[in-house]
């Protein structure tokens, strides 16, 4: 009997000793799900909250609930909101509705405008108007405009074809520039053709350089011809280079061969090699000792 008390005993006693340890595991779960109650999330339990947790979920679903309603979400339930809540959220909904109309936002109700902001809003809409006829977006609608703002739209409209001609975008209308305007538009496509021809791009028309343009352009080509070849690109043209220029690259190719031959590293051609240089290197063993490529 007392061995069976004894026993028991020290069960009770470890039990004990694990309840720490399980409170602790449960800890995090209760934790994670008070979270995602908050959250309103659908793994949530609400039959697990304490009173405390009931409260702050409370005050969640709340604020949850203010924020839909002000951002116009369709879960928004306006009843759920206390009188200062439902004022401002119409105050704010007011206000939005404004912007919106004055901005031509297609979710506008100008019925909910006052008469001063229909008329706000309508001259906004006609700065608009003009405004985009003054850039060309769009057709442009000059029904019911002054005379002054035609004309701006005029003024606009002929300044920004000008600007057309003058940097190479868009339809140009030479016969509506003034000389003044002809000679900028020509003196701009001649600069923006030298520029081209410079680059070596496509689209270059030799034929509108000048004597001293095509010197120097034919410079700038060879320039860039030499350095392709330096540097061994597949844009080079030997056929443009000149005998001292062409005997300067063979030379340093000549030196570069040997260079990779003698240390091992990079292309070698050892039938490239002079006696006298072939006899200078040691053939070392996994290095091609005939003519072509090393291993």
């Amino acid at each position: 009997m007392t061995k069976t008390f004894s026993r028991a005993l020290w069960a009770q006693v470890a039990c004990l000793g694990f309840w720490p340890a399980l409170l602790l595991a449960g800890a995090p779960d209760s934790a994670a799900n008070l979270e995602a109650c908050k959250r309103g999330r659908p793994s949530c339990d609400r039959s697990v909250l304490t009173l405390s947790d009931m409260t702050e979920v409370a005050r969640a679903d709340h604020a949850r609930n203010v924020s839909e309603c002000r951002n116009a979400f369709a879960s928004c339930d306006p009843s759920r909101l206390t009188p200062a809540e439902a004022i401002a959220l119409a105050v704010a909904e007011h206000d939005r509705n404004v912007s919106e109309c004055t901005e031509g936002v297609a979710s506008c109700d100008p019925s909910r405008l006052t008469r001063a902001e229909a008329q706000d809003v309508a001259a906004a809409g006609r700065e608009r108007r003009v405004a985009d006829c003054k850039d060309g977006l769009g057709a442009c609608d000059e029904s019911g405009l002054t005379g002054a703002e035609r004309a701006a739209i005029a003024v606009a409209t002929r300044e920004r074809m000008v600007s057309a001609c003058r940097e190479g975008t868009g339809e140009c209308d030479h016969v509506q520039l003034t000389r003044p305007e002809e000679r900028d538009v020509q003196l701009a496509e001649r600069q923006r053709n030298l520029s081209t021809c410079m680059q070596g791009w496509d689209g270059c028309d030799r034929s509108k350089l000048g004597q001293r343009e095509t010197i120097e352009v034919d410079l700038a080509q060879h320039t860039r011809n030499m350095a392709e070849c330096r540097g061994g690109g597949a844009d080079c043209d030997y056929s443009l280079l000149s005998p001292p220029e062409a005997a300067a690259l063979a030379a340093a190719e000549r030196q570069r061969n040997y260079t990779a031959c003698a240390k091992g590293r990079g292309y070698c051609d050892r039938s490239r090699l002079t006696p006298a240089e072939a006899a200078a290197i040691h053939t070392e063993p996994g290095v091609a000792s005939s003519a072509g490529r090393q291993p």
